[in-house]
């Protein structure tokens, strides 16, 4: 079985619901087994590999349809992707 994770610990600030959205938006689209823990989301699938580019992909895709975009990135890490908030500089 192979296993990707994805840090959400800070999208989880944003909304509860998000996270429970989000979950349900990787199963649909990937057809794999989708594991929820306190900071992370778990895609598991066992037939099919599911590569981190399409992943990432999809991610972008929710935080788009979501209206984060401009507040959020994706970082790849060696194991796992990243949700990570971005630094926006305020203009005076």
């Amino acid at each position: 079985m192979v296993e990707t994770r994805i840090n959400i610990s800070e999208l989880k600030s944003e909304d509860s619901s998000l996270i429970k959205e989000l979950a349900e938006f990787l199963k649909e689209k990937t057809k794999a087994e989708v594991e929820t823990t306190t900071d992370a989301i778990i895609v598991k699938s066992e037939d099919k590999n599911i590569s981190k580019k399409y992943l990432r992909v999809l991610l972008r895709k929710f935080l788009h349809k979501n209206e984060l975009r401009e507040y959020f990135r994706i970082i790849g890490e060696e194991e796992t992707l990243k949700v990570k908030e971005k630094k926006i500089s305020e203009e005076e």
